[in-house]
């Protein structure tokens, strides 16, 4: 009888330990690939610690680590929830080196879900060759899109050996941190944040510096690309706004903040004070820059007289399910500013009407608009260029300074 109770228990606590090593990923680096419909992956890395009764997870990208600890263990379920967004992964260990779950990324009205695996592996992609161009440089380039129109961009890349980094800067703002490798005279490039989910890669043309490639994004998108390689390519200024023809430039708007308060432009607070208006979703990675620029520049300058203030325009009305989005930007950014719900939908083609009706429309997000100590619009800037972009960053921190210097006087 006592063998028949060892043999039980030695079963049970087996069978036990297989389920909390099925449970708990090795740490380290791991190789992670989201299954598109088309055959195609998108791949990118991120790094599991467990350690002294905690985990976290950072998904990394160039120079970025975005973590994460809000991770859920449900018998030999994983799901790992990104710090921002509405965006998780469901995972279920296959072995000590792979798992294999779902993407889950809430979409206005409805659910994307994409098969993902991931095995244990400090890889991103391989080459295969030794690299026979160096693709350091900026490129002026274009996407090619189904109606026959070209979008411009701009594409920044690093490269180090067979490793490369940079960005592709747009009209509307970046594609934040890619990363990845060269291989002969081909690259391929990734980044994945909780909503950019894409891989680009391309071929470079050492004899007239030319570029060209494919792109793809999310579940379904798929664009060429081509472009050549220049010192100081620009892009145009399609996003532009301005304070109506016959209108003061005074804004007149109130709002709930995420704790329920009702917040007025026409407050106290804001009256002889230099104001930053943000206009941005949850849902936006640009608009996460954004607000981590801004929380950080807010704590170190409101003693001078300045204030900021956040307007979300969420992918639903529901005040809770906008309010519980936001409040992860707000813990993730300690934001101490007011950031408000104005309770219109990005996609309501009356959002500006219904919000800020002294203005020509919103086209981008975020965009920023500065008021001066009367409360008159004095400048509105539309997109953002994020620390991914290097110099094109370095130059909007300085040139944002200097215009609130300049008001401030």
């Amino acid at each position: 009888m006592v063998n028949i109770l060892k043999y039980v228990l030695f079963v049970f606590l087996s069978f036990s330990t297989f389920i909390v090593a099925k449970a708990a990923p090795k740490n380290g680096k791991w190789k992670v690939a989201i299954h598109r419909e088309d055959g195609r992956q998108i791949v990118f890395n991120l790094r599991w610690e467990k350690g002294n009764g905690k985990t976290t997870v950072a998904f990394l990208n160039g120079k970025e680590a975005l973590t994460t600890t809000d991770i859920q263990y449900d018998g030999d379920t994983i799901t790992v929830n990104m710090p921002v967004f509405e965006s998780s992964f469901r995972f279920k260990a296959i072995d000590d080196d792979s798992l294999s779950g779902y993407w889950v990324r809430r979409l206005p009205a409805s659910e994307m879900r994409l098969p993902v695996t991931a095995v244990f592996s400090n890889k991103r992609f391989s080459s295969k060759n030794t690299a026979t161009i160096n693709a350091t440089g900026k490129y002026a380039i274009h996407f090619d899109k189904k109606d026959g129109k070209q979008d411009p961009a701009i594409a920044e890349f690093k490269q180090t050996g067979s490793n490369i980094t940079g960005s592709i800067l747009t009209p509307s703002g970046d594609y934040r941190y890619l990363e990845g490798a060269v291989s002969g005279d081909s690259l391929w490039l990734s980044t994945f944040d909780g909503v950019h989910a894409l891989v680009i890669a391309g071929k470079i043309d050492k004899k007239d510096a030319t570029i060209s490639g494919d792109f793809w994004s999310g579940a379904k998108s798929y664009e060429s690309y081509s472009g050549k390689k220049e010192a100081n390519p620009s892009l145009p200024n399609t996003s532009a706004m301005y304070v109506k023809d016959g209108e003061s430039g005074h804004l007149d708007f109130q709002f709930k903040d995420l704790d329920d308060k009702t917040v007025s432009i026409n407050d106290e607070r804001f009256k002889n004070k230099v104001v930053i208006i943000d206009l941005m979703g949850s849902w936006c990675p640009n608009c996460m820059d954004e607000t981590a620029f801004l929380s950080d520049f807010y704590k170190k300058n409101k003693s001078r007289g300045i204030e900021v203030i956040g307007l979300a325009y969420e992918y639903s009305d529901d005040f809770a399910r906008s309010q519980k989005s936001l409040d992860k930007f707000r813990k993730k950014f300690d934001v101490t500013y007011p950031m408000l719900i104005t309770g219109v939908t990005v996609m309501d083609t009356q959002r500006t009407e219904k919000t800020l009706p002294q203005l020509t429309p919103i086209k981008m997000f975020p965009s920023t608009i500065i008021l001066d100590k009367t409360g008159k619009v004095s400048f509105i800037d539309t997109g953002f260029q994020g620390p991914g972009t290097g110099e094109y960053y370095t130059k909007f921190v300085k040139e944002f300074n200097e215009k609130i210097d300049q008001l401030l006087k």
